[in-house]
């Protein structure tokens, strides 16, 4: 199988080819991958270099002049670093981009924090009009992206070198239903993006209901309202793979008139000092399977 940042080349390669509008820009990042593309539309595949800024400032420009650009980095450099840009480029001058991270919070440990983002999806909610969408598999990635590349908004696709084993529906930012809890269930536990299989086998032996978002902005209030409505206990766990606690937000506002209780579990602030493997930071910062059990069974009790 391929993953998710193959996916995106092959599927944004094959969209160049199909809608004139569509413009891809680049910051040396997965250039080597458009090259084919670039070969072919030269005019529309731009790599400014290392200079992240301008790689949202060019994007700006695009839509400005009615094209739809698709810009492309790891997400520190593509949300962190050209904050600014993002806000005043794009949102001041209210056009629409697809914004498309590979890397997540931490795919790429080796390379220390510098390429490590899990703020990312916090910083979107200080802005308004972006969509951001988190898939958890190839299939789920490359439907996010043609959407959004036919569309005119604002979005945000994060990427992830982590995937579950199977895809799911993602269309119309809708949350689905892969475990159904009884009457009696102890509460709704989120799973976000790649985060859903080490959730359902945390949850296997639980008497809850597991939702699944591949979109988490606009945050399904519908869905969420729902699920609750069905348990016993108005309880609700959110795993995010970004800062932990992102969305207990969306979810307080979402049971406004309803007494609950949120749990947000993600990656934690305190910063690891240390390289080691995604497995290792997932295990540290207690997103693996074991940790998840312990953690979700001894909130919901």
């Amino acid at each position: 199988m391929d993953t998710m940042r193959e996916r995106f080349t092959s599927t944004t390669s094959d969209l160049l080819d199909q809608d004139p509008r569509l413009a891809v820009v680049l910051a040396d990042i997965t250039a080597a991958a458009f090259a084919p593309a670039a070969a072919r539309h030269p005019e529309r595949v731009l790599n400014v270099g290392i200079r992240e800024q301008l790689l949202i400032g060019v994007a700006g420009g695009l839509a400005l002049a009615g094209l739809r650009p698709i810009a492309h980095t790891f997400p520190s450099f593509l949300v962190e670093r050209p904050f600014e840009q993002i806000k005043l480029d794009l949102g001041h001058q209210d056009v629409g981009a697809v914004l498309v991270s590979t890397g997540a919070s931490y795919d790429m440990a080796s390379l220390g924090r510098t390429h490590q983002a899990p703020g990312d999806v916090a910083l979107f909610d200080t802005l308004e009009g972006w969509t951001v969408q988190v898939p958890g598999h190839p299939e789920e990635a490359e439907a996010l992206l043609r959407a959004a590349a036919a569309g005119s908004g604002r979005v945000y696709l994060r990427l992830s070198g982590e995937t579950n084993h199977a895809a799911h529906p993602v269309e119309g930012g809708r949350m689905a239903v892969l475990k159904q809890g009884s009457d009696r269930a102890a509460g709704v536990v989120v799973a976000v993006g790649p985060l859903l299989d080490p959730v359902l086998e945390a949850v296997a032996d639980l008497d809850v209901t597991v939702l699944y978002a591949a979109t988490v902005r606009p945050f399904d209030v519908a869905g969420l309202r729902s699920a609750v409505a069905r348990t016993a206990a108005a309880d609700v766990v959110v795993v995010e793979p970004y800062l932990a606690g992102t969305s207990n937000r969306e979810v307080g506002e979402a049971l406004l008139d309803t007494p609950h209780r949120v749990l947000g579990l993600g990656v934690a602030r305190q910063e690891l000092r240390r390289y080691g493997t995604p497995a290792e930071h997932a295990a540290a910062h207690g997103l693996d399977a074991a940790s998840l059990r312990a953690r979700i069974g001894g909130f919901l009790g």
